[in-house]
């Protein structure tokens, strides 16, 4: 009985099964092997920078155009209190002004500061805010005035001084750098405003808001937009930008002498408790 040769089918099944081994092996080296990294692009690494420099910007905006008006505008407001206070002590100390007006009514005339930057009086405003004041120093000088921590409050040199007959003129930032007129705005009619100085406290009362162009600066004028014309009243003149945000035009508020409180005296009924928070 001779030996049957292996069938074509059966020699083919071992040789399928030995195949699947290195097959599943190959298999799983493929699966293993890493991806190739994504391409760096140069509009996306852009994009991720502008969006970077976009949070950044929005940032420094929200502390430049809030967080920073808030605690300048609170610094200030801490400053203008130790001013209250030192002229107080420099009134104790004698230090008023010497020369006194012939009527005992009239208010003395605050001596004009000799160093621009020199701070000489404060500037208390109830419509802006129960507990509102500001140092005031002479100049408008943008940096060592304007934008102080402890000022906020320029006079305008060669308009009046208080007590003086004709234009006391004073700015403030609108926005930014504490606000100082942040509200000048708000005003209404007979609004009382009040400067502190060494001697005592003037009192003025609110007449009326006037918008103007950046170039309109008689209101600077002893007799505001009168250029020429001799003053007779005394009156107060607050200036700043319009509209917020924005440097296109002037707002100024003008205020009215009304009286005046000698420091002996003691200070306005209204502002009693502002100046006992000076001191």
């Amino acid at each position: 009985m001779t030996e049957q040769e292996p069938s074509a089918e059966a020699s083919a099944a071992p040789a399928t099964a030995e195949q699947a081994v290195p097959e599943r092996r190959r298999g799983r080296r493929a699966a293993a092997a890493p991806r190739p990294p994504a391409r760096i692009t140069v509009t996306g690494v852009l994009g991720e920078l502008l969006i970077t420099a976009g949070v950044v910007v929005m940032l420094f905006l929200g502390w430049y155009l809030w967080l920073n008006d808030v605690v300048v505008g609170s610094n200030q407001q801490v400053a203008a209190e130790e001013v209250q206070e030192e002229l107080q002590t420099r009134w104790e100390r004698g230090e008023g002004t010497a020369e006194r007006p012939a009527d005992p009514g009239e208010p003395v005339v605050t001596p004009e500061p000799t160093r621009e930057g020199e701070v000489f009086g404060a500037l208390i405003v109830p419509r802006f805010g129960a507990e509102w004041k500001r140092s005031i120093a002479q100049g408008v000088d943008v940096e060592t005035v304007l934008n102080s921590w402890t000022v906020g409050v320029g006079h305008y040199i060669g308009t009046q001084m208080p007590g003086e007959v004709g234009n006391f003129a004073l700015a403030g930032h609108r926005w930014t750098y504490g606000s100082a007129f942040g509200d000048i705005d708000t005003f209404r009619l007979g609004d009382k405003i009040y400067v502190e100085t060494v001697d005592g406290w003037y009192q003025y009362g609110f007449r009326g808001l006037e918008y103007v162009w950046p170039s309109g600066v008689d209101v600077l004028e002893p007799v505001p937009a009168a250029p020429g014309v001799a003053p007779t009243d005394r009156v107060l003149t607050l200036t700043s930008c319009n509209p917020p945000w924005s440097t296109a035009e002037r707002i100024i508020a003008y205020a009215a002498f009304e009286t005046w409180y000698p420091r002996a005296v003691g200070p306005p009924p209204e502002i009693s408790s502002l100046v006992e928070a000076g001191r």
